[in-house]
């Protein structure tokens, strides 16, 4: 089709058709959104994608909503935006939060997940395990600023409940700490991304971690790949190995 003409070289006509009707769920419209968007733009237009929050004026710094979605429900805005890109996707929207009465149902019948839930309960580990159940990979991604971090936890490999503590607070800042500590361990160490942790850490009140534009689109990028190597039966990484595209120069710091 004239839409992934482009696409030539790097997709085969069969592999376009294929990823098409690939069914992707998406929990979390935040960097969940920025995704969706690679992803149709890409070729996969079949996304189902789930919320419960409104655009905020500081979403804008690091996620594709506009000024005069402020106010509108994520999934909402995010729609509308997916469908002047592509008028004739196969986009579901449900505006609603998940929990465990509900999680079951939404993510059987899918044969991808990205999970960009926020970790301020333990709902991200109940979607995992029902993806678990129903064989379904999971994209975990992570917003570190100038970086983007992603990993894919598969149905029969090692799981986040494995690792996770009974606090689930703060699971993201646990899951970066693991990299840099990985890298470290290595001789490769990130300074940076050790300082970026520490600030947050540092500040005096409770805010939301900081992100940035710059990873949001390196991880939609990233997160778009793999979804195309899944579906088309290719080998990628799985965790506890990982995907971290950075453009930060250790050595200048």
């Amino acid at each position: 089709m004239e839409r992934y003409s482009r696409n030539r070289v790097y997709v085969r006509e069969e592999q376009q058709s294929r990823i098409k009707f690939f069914k992707i769920i998406i929990a979390g419209a935040g960097i969940g959104g920025v995704i969706a968007e690679c992803l149709l733009r890409f070729g996969f237009e079949t996304l189902t994608i789930i919320d419960d929050e409104v655009v905020e004026e500081s979403d804008l710094n690091h996620q594709n909503y506009t000024h005069n979605d402020i106010g509108s429900p994520k999934v909402n805005a995010l729609k509308r935006r997916l469908m002047e890109i592509n008028p004739d996707a196969n986009i579901s929207i449900i505006d609603g939060a998940i929990d465990k009465d509900n999680v079951e149902g939404l993510v059987k019948g899918h044969d991808i997940a990205i999970n960009a839930l926020k970790y301020d309960s333990d709902i991200p580990f109940v979607f995992d395990e029902w993806c678990q159940k129903y064989n379904i990979p999971v994209l975990h991604p992570y917003n570190i600023g100038w970086a983007g971090l992603v990993f894919v936890v598969t149905p029969t490999g090692i799981q986040l409940k494995d690792i996770c503590d009974d606090d689930h607070r703060g699971f993201e800042v646990k899951m970066i700490k693991h990299i840099f500590n990985y890298y470290k361990f290595w001789g490769e160490p990130k300074p940076w991304i050790e300082q970026v942790v520490a600030s947050y850490e540092n500040e005096k009140c409770i805010l939301p971690p900081p992100e940035l534009a710059v990873a949001s689109w390196l991880i939609a990028g990233t997160a778009t790949h793999l979804c195309y190597k899944i579906a088309v039966g290719e080998k990628y990484l799985r965790y506890p190995k990982f995907y971290l595209d950075t453009i930060e120069e250790d050595q200048l710091i």
